[in-house]
């Protein structure tokens, strides 16, 4: 039997092989972390996109949270701004989460979303506060790094936050007319 006889097969066995999760997730939503490298290399971000294309078309609704910090460092190197990291954390004060916004809300997002309908997806971008997405409290956190700052000293990382609640209100909308 020659090789492209048994890509339908293999193609064939494959799709059996998924048929039992592609019912149990079958219109569900499901949150997909798209980060690190998968956002720089252009095979990846490809493949990315045509997955969460195939998601959709299979009955899923996938909805992407996104990274950004690499950007993030990038344009507060390009207006001379420093960043600030405690424990892993940025220090985010007003200038830095005005360019926080425009980076994941503007530049990343809109980039995921071209990348998606440039694949034959119908993607919309949101951010927390669209429709009230996300509703969060101000971070507070006791610091274990005494080079920082003085152990059990109280940190201050300005607008940075926890989530408290999320009201998928608008993400259903959205799902409900066929967008991902």
């Amino acid at each position: 039997m020659s090789s492209t006889s048994q890509k339908p097969i293999q193609t064939a066995r494959i799709l059996l092989e998924a048929l039992p999760y592609i019912r149990q997730y079958q219109g569900v939503a499901l949150a997909i972390k798209y980060g690190g490298h998968a956002m720089v290399d252009e095979d990846l971000k490809q493949s990315f996109a045509q997955d969460l294309i195939l998601m959709k078309l299979i009955g899923m609704n996938p909805l992407v949270v996104h990274g950004g910090g690499p950007q993030i460092n990038q344009a507060l190197e390009r207006i001379g701004k420093e960043s600030v990291f405690v424990d892993g954390m940025r220090v985010t004060d007003t200038e830095t989460m005005d360019v926080v916004e425009m980076v994941l809300g503007g530049l990343v997002n809109k980039e995921i979303v071209k990348l998606i309908n440039s694949a034959g997806g119908h993607a919309v971008g949101l951010t927390g506060k669209d429709g009230n997405l996300i509703k969060a409290r101000k971070l507070k956190n006791k610091n274990q790094d005494q080079n920082s700052v003085k152990d059990g000293a109280t940190v201050d990382f300005g607008q940075v936050g926890e989530v408290e609640s999320i009201d998928p209100s608008i993400i259903h909308v959205l799902v409900s007319h066929k967008h991902l």
